[in-house]
């Protein structure tokens, strides 16, 4: 299976940033994927943090949400949706003050078939830049996964990447790809970004896609990008170094997953403390 992981740098205009993305996915399906992968917050990036809630959509009805059945069913793939804020039912975020950073998954018919909420909220202060997702944000509680063709694919995001427990809980069973759409920091992404995603494909022995956002957003952000593929032993076998668009393609092959496996079989050797 041909995967792939679309860069964005994502404004605050819905419209331009769907947009790009129905451009971005069309550009893989043309290169032969069947699974896709957009960044988190594909389809916005507001001038503040809670802008965010302002285009926060029910859950199974909006034009986000439309927009990604209708592109999956268009060209015929599986698309993993990046993140867009969801309204919550929940006592905390009913008023609207908080949403869930949502991705949610997508079928070559256009049906959604999984749906998983962020877990861990990103929250950083280096002195110059402060970030904290939990004054817009609820988290979520459950982990996800997803088939596609036969093949068992794990859903996190962005930070959650820092936190193996979230990856070992979805290897049983194994996972053979997991999914990371991000919007790293540049400054956080340029000292970790590669080197995690490498150690949780090792780890689990798995492929690992990571779809990012990459360049400077009008609201003066700045992403790291670098949206790349990884292999079962932890080799770096796509990769996008430039900021902006851009679409990564790899090649997923189950015979590399079981190789991988057999010779250094680490998940049989697991043990429970």
């Amino acid at each position: 299976m041909k995967i792939a992981a679309i860069q964005m740098v994502s404004t605050p205009s819905v419209e331009r940033n769907c947009e790009a993305a129905r451009a971005l996915v069309a550009q893989a399906a043309r290169e032969g994927a069947r699974l896709a992968v957009l960044p988190e917050y594909f389809c916005f990036m507001g001038r503040s943090d809670r802008d965010k809630l302002a285009i926060a959509e029910v859950p199974g009805d909006g034009p986000i949400q439309r927009m990604l059945a209708e592109t999956a069913r268009e060209h015929r793939l599986w698309l993993v949706g990046g993140t867009l804020p969801l309204r919550s039912g929940d006592a905390d975020g009913a008023d609207g003050s908080r949403a869930m950073n949502a991705n949610l998954v997508f079928s070559p018919e256009g049906a959604q078939v999984a749906r998983y909420d962020k877990i861990h909220l990103f929250r950083y202060d280096n002195g110059r830049e402060q970030y904290d997702e939990g004054r817009t944000l609820l988290a979520g509680s459950t982990p996800a996964s997803f088939d596609a063709d036969g093949l068992r694919v794990g859903l996190t995001v962005c930070y959650d990447l820092r936190f193996p427990e979230l990856y070992r809980a979805l290897m049983r069973p194994p996972c053979d790809l997991l999914s990371v759409p991000s919007a790293f920091t540049h400054p956080t992404g340029a000292a970790h970004w590669e080197v995690l995603l490498r150690a949780r494909a090792i780890e689990n022995q798995c492929y690992v896609v990571a779809a990012a956002q990459g360049g400077t957003h009008e609201n003066g952000r700045r992403t790291f990008g670098h949206s790349l593929v990884v292999d079962p032993w932890g080799e770096v076998v796509a990769i996008r170094r430039d900021d902006g668009e851009g679409v990564v393609i790899a090649e997923l092959s189950r015979e590399r997953i079981a190789a991988v496996r057999t010779q250094l079989p680490a998940l049989e050797h697991r043990r429970a403390f």
